[in-house]
């Protein structure tokens, strides 16, 4: 039995996230079907991490085992035949048999796109926002997150975890068009609705409803009750996941 990563992309729209469940239509359903027709054999791969309904992924890595014997070439070619559009396949490499798609992960980066004028193309792409945020407010705001550590008021309420600590490496904003906004985040780690719960929150600090005082004091409280809401899921994408040197080197080696 060897061990294989798979670089993903998709359009989320379609899905209810990532994660199989019973009688919904998920990524990682459409993948394991793929697969197991391909290689004939059950197939289940282990993703990197979970996106919720509605939410894309520009790179996402999954792992799976398999004994058959197959040209890797060929596996990539076939998978983005029989997946559906809004699914694809970057890569495919064999990695060793105790690699962890997830555990082995160093870091995950998500962004939050934001646009100004109604845009039918982009209504499943990107968030639209009433009013234009003053970027020196939202990147003062973001920094606040480097001086903690536990995120329970942004993570959604009941979600069973460990620990709910997670390490910020980055937090800014920046204006990549005038009428295109958006948030970059990494971070070892997110818990669940993380990313868009901070992202409503500091649309409330631009927005002058809270003040940056307020924003510490809701990180503080540990409440997801005092934090704003979660912005809508058609703006977020997983955009990097980063993994030690030694599993990226076999990618480029093959």
């Amino acid at each position: 039995m060897k061990r294989f990563f798979l670089e993903i992309s998709y359009e989320g729209t379609a899905y209810h996230g990532w994660q199989m469940q019973a009688n919904a239509h998920s990524v990682q359903a459409e993948i394991n079907k793929a697969l197991s027709t391909i290689l004939k054999e059950e197939i289940n791969i282990v993703g990197a991490g979970r996106t919720d309904t509605g939410v894309h992924a520009k790179q996402m890595f999954a792992h799976f085992d398999s004994s058959t014997v197959l040209d890797l070439n060929i596996l990539l070619f076939r998978l983005n035949c029989v997946t559906p559009p809004d699914i694809s396949f970057a890569s495919v490499f064999q990695v060793k048999e105790n690699t962890h798609a997830r555990f082995d992960a160093l870091s995950r980066t998500y962004e939050y796109h934001y646009i100004f004028k109604k845009n039918p193309f982009l209504k499943n792409q990107a968030a639209r926002l009433h009013f234009k945020p003053d970027l020196t407010v939202l990147n003062n705001t973001s920094k606040i997150l480097f001086s903690y550590n536990d995120f329970t008021s942004f993570s959604k309420t009941g979600t069973q975890v460990k620990t709910n600590i997670c390490n910020i490496m980055e937090a800014y904003w920046e204006y990549r068009s005038p009428e295109h906004l958006v948030f970059t985040i990494k971070a070892n780690r997110f818990l669940r609705n993380m990313v868009r719960a901070i992202t409503g929150t500091i649309i409330q600090v631009a927005a002058e409803k809270i003040t940056t005082d307020d924003f510490k004091k809701i990180i503080e409280s540990k409440s997801r009750r005092q934090a704003g809401d979660s912005v809508h899921a058609c703006g977020l994408y997983l955009t990097q996941i980063e993994y030690p040197e030694h599993i990226v080197n076999l990618k480029h080696e093959r």
